[in-house]
């Protein structure tokens, strides 16, 4: 391709996503309540006196076996994706030679993501899920997929601090 920037993704789409506003950090803080309001299909999560925006499962698969099978990974985001509630938007895998699998689920709740060391049983996946999904419940569906009881599994509460805490009350 000569002119490479005629290759430019999102220009001219309609989502809105070229228009993102950066008015400064106040005016920021003024949308937060909208945010948080219940009645938003994407708002953000309110537990445990805690407001997040999603849940972020940093998942280790070790002694796994089928991590050099592109079908099965295929099959395990779409479980998972089910198991946890979540919605189902595009995969896409790749494989690596001579062995290793990198793939990605994009959800409308964000994303589950693999890169895999077959050759030694390991694949690190990352299950980030916001809104009403479940994505604790994709530690089963992993194990299962995988054949193994070695999970090993890594929290973090994307977004949690960010809300005013006037607004996490």
């Amino acid at each position: 391709m000569k002119d490479a920037n005629l290759f430019q993704l999102g220009i001219g789409l309609e989502t809105g996503a070229h228009a993102e506003d950066f008015r400064g950090r106040k005016a920021i803080a003024d949308t937060f309540a909208e945010l948080c309001d219940a009645e938003r299909e994407d708002h953000f999560i309110r537990r445990d006196g805690r407001v997040f925006a999603g849940t972020h499962l940093i998942i280790e698969v070790v002694d796994g076996h089928g991590l050099d099978d592109e079908a099965r990974i295929r099959q395990a985001f779409r479980d998972c994706v089910e198991r946890c509630g979540a919605t189902l938007l595009h995969i896409h895998t790749h494989k690596f030679s001579p062995q290793g699998v990198s793939g990605v689920a994009v959800l409308a709740e964000s994303h589950i993501s693999v890169h895999t060391w077959p050759e030694i049983g390991y694949g690190a996946f990352d299950v980030f899920m916001c809104g009403d999904a479940e994505p604790w419940r994709a530690v089963d569906v992993l194990k299962a997929a995988f054949k193994t009881d070695d999970v090993r599994v890594h929290e973090l509460l994307r977004g949690e601090g960010v809300v005013p805490a006037g607004l996490a009350a």
